[in-house]
């Protein structure tokens, strides 16, 4: 089932998150609240406190300095536990790594580089928290693409929920991916699948079970994850 409102799918992100980084105490995983106008800045900011009491020393690490300022602005508690990119670049060159569980809050392709860095030199979990990473037109030549491919590919999905034209992408660790499609009157499951779909199997699962589209229902339902 889907929840209803952005608190519900936080509470079930750091349910989540809490299987993934005991399956997995050391990998590098994603969580993704993928709707249009979303402000990530306060989901993070709510999801720190819920996750320190069992992962203490998490730290949140935005892209620049502003971005962590105005963090720290907004949450002056809990200014210790936040961080940029350059930060901890600049403790893990002088203490040679740096340990214990980190959230990078929405990197983008520009920040691919620092963020590479930063795992590499880091002993401990990594989540990436609606970090878009790829991009086809960043690095030159075999070796780099390569390299790329490797890091990106070591990513594995903690959480994700991903409104989609026709429904919504849901995956909350350990279970399957799960496609929903929108009904006049709901959302209904459609399929599952072992790993992330690509837009034509979501499509073939949709056609198959007889998709029947409602806008307005697609609408309230990225509405009500937005609040």
């Amino acid at each position: 089932m889907l929840p209803a409102e952005l608190r519900s799918a936080e509470a079930e992100a750091l349910k989540a998150v809490e299987a993934a980084l005991a399956a997995d105490p050391g990998g590098l995983w994603t969580v993704e609240f993928r709707f249009e106008g979303l402000r990530i800045m306060p989901v993070a900011l709510r999801l720190l406190p819920a996750l320190t009491p069992t992962r203490p020393g998490l730290r949140l690490l935005f892209p620049d300095a502003g971005a962590a300022a105005l963090a720290r602005r907004d949450a002056p508690d809990q200014a210790g536990q936040l961080a940029s990119l350059g930060d901890l670049m600049r403790l893990q060159q002088a203490d040679g790594g740096s340990e214990g569980p980190l959230m990078l809050v929405a990197p983008t392709p520009a920040d691919y580089e620092e963020v590479e860095q930063v795992c590499a030199q880091h002993r401990g979990p990594v989540l990436l928290l609606n970090g878009r990473l790829e991009d086809a037109a960043v690095g030159i030549g075999t070796g780099a693409r390569e390299r790329r491919k490797g890091f990106l590919a070591g990513w594995q999905c903690a959480y994700a929920l991903i409104p989609t034209g026709d429904g919504a992408l849901r995956r909350a660790y350990p279970a399957d991916w799960e496609l929903y499609r929108c009904d006049p009157d709901g959302y209904r499951a459609a399929a599952r699948f072992e790993t992330r779909p690509d837009p034509e199997q979501q499509a073939e699962a949709l056609a198959a079970g007889g998709v029947g589209r409602s806008l307005q229902a697609v609408d309230r339902f990225i509405e009500g994850l937005r609040s």
